[in-house]
């Protein structure tokens, strides 16, 4: 169906205003970090002139091609400091945490195939891997659902006479989204803090944000601290903890984009008319909540469950046509 000239208008609108969100937070970071960078750049320079005039004996160029293969290797996960005493990275406990990186596009990118062979694999690895790793955690979203549709149930019979529904699935919201901060991020956090040795809370707090919403910058990867106890476990662990964190990520966006007044994809859909029907509202959250995890026909039994309990003032009326209960979020 054909733009309108008002969702034409809007889309563009929305254009113009996330083009400039680029901007700005462009123009934020560059304000930020290029002075830590040219500090960290002066601090580098400092220590190479004191290291030559250390070590006369050592050429310029010659120190200068050593850096340069250091720093490629440590690009590709191999560190001359560890590599001589510590783990290698192709450990069980190391692979299966790459894997799981891989499988969940989080990508961190501190570790990557070597050899011609690891690059293939890694390739047919994740061309399985990917959509099987997807339709798990669709089916563990469905499952979790039918807690959360209780939770909402729950809130529904003891608010529903006091508030209207889109307030009620507000609510219903906020406390998902708190579990979601509380237990799989903030609580994380001080644990990763507790263990990695050159991590502060705010360090590990960045680092649960970024590899549950799978950013996966690679910045900060837990376990590759030097001398690292009980290393294969400590991967493990963390290896479940993206899974589950991931999962619970995705019920978050589930529920969000199954509120219509919160789906703003609506706004720029192509309609024949400026006036979205109710039923295309519906529709267009079940489709949102389907990218997320749980498909329409799911959501829509388990709506079909859910029952709006009636005010007393409807009780208190005896009129046959008022025995009739409306579903949950529909005013």
């Amino acid at each position: 169906m054909p733009f309108t000239s008002r969702g034409m208008f809007r889309f563009s609108l929305f254009l113009t205003g996330y083009i400039l969100f680029l901007i700005v937070g462009a123009s934020i970071f560059a304000a930020i970090e290029e002075p830590e960078e040219l500090e960290k750049v002066q601090e580098i320079r400092t220590l190479r002139y004191n290291f030559l005039k250390e070590n006369p004996c050592v050429k310029d160029e010659a120190l200068e091609e050593l850096i340069v293969e250091i720093i490629s290797a440590s690009n590709r996960g191999v560190s001359a400091i560890k590599n001589a005493t510590g783990e290698s990275n192709w450990s069980f406990a190391q692979s299966l945490f790459f894997t799981s990186t891989v499988v969940t596009t989080i990508g961190y990118g501190h570790v990557t195939p070597l050899s011609r062979s690891g690059k293939v694999f890694c390739i047919l690895y994740a061309m399985i891997g990917i959509p099987l790793t997807l339709v798990l955690l669709s089916a563990m979203v469905e499952r979790m659902l039918i807690p959360t549709i209780g939770l909402l149930q729950w809130l529904n019979s003891k608010l529903g006479h006091l508030y209207q529904p889109f307030n009620i699935r507000l609510l219903h919201l906020c406390i998902i989204a708190a579990i979601l901060v509380l237990v799989f991020l903030a609580m994380p956090a001080a644990v990763f803090a507790s263990i990695e040795p050159e991590w502060d809370y705010l360090d590990s707090l960045y680092y649960c944000f970024i590899s549950l919403t799978t950013i996966g910058l690679g910045d900060y990867i837990p376990g590759d601290s030097f001398n690292q106890p009980y290393r294969p476990l400590y991967k493990i662990l963390t290896t479940a903890y993206l899974f589950l964190g991931i999962t619970f990520m995705m019920l978050t966006l589930a529920v969000f984009y199954d509120i219509p007044q919160l789906n703003l994809g609506i706004l720029f859909a192509p309609s024949d008319t400026d006036d979205v029907s109710s039923e295309k509202v519906r529709l267009a959250s079940s489709t949102q909540a389907t990218i997320y995890g749980t498909s329409s026909d799911s959501l829509e039994n388990q709506h079909r469950q859910v029952v709006r309990v009636r005010s007393r003032r409807e009780d208190d009326d005896d009129s046959p046509d008022d025995n009739t209960s409306k579903p949950l979020g529909i005013p």
